[in-house]
């Protein structure tokens, strides 16, 4: 069973923020932590295998430079 964070942890709050009815997106979770997204990912990655955390990916969008996105699913 996974331990609950304590209060006021930036692991708090990205739990908050991943059980919104809309989820999160990386950018959001990088811009309340100040964490870069390879970070994020690896956070994420580690609620998965560590904690047993569900994540659902709903929508898989490459990034290819600033303010631009690749093609879906890459």
């Amino acid at each position: 069973m996974p331990r609950k964070p304590r209060e006021g942890t930036k692991q708090a709050s990205v739990l908050a923020l991943l059980r919104r009815p809309e989820g999160a997106i990386v950018a959001q979770i990088d811009e309340a932590t100040g964490w870069q997204a390879h970070t994020v990912r690896g956070f994420l990655a580690g609620l998965k295998t560590r904690q047993r955390i569900a994540i659902e990916v709903l929508e898989r969008v490459r990034q290819v430079g600033r303010d631009r996105q690749g093609a879906k699913g890459s």
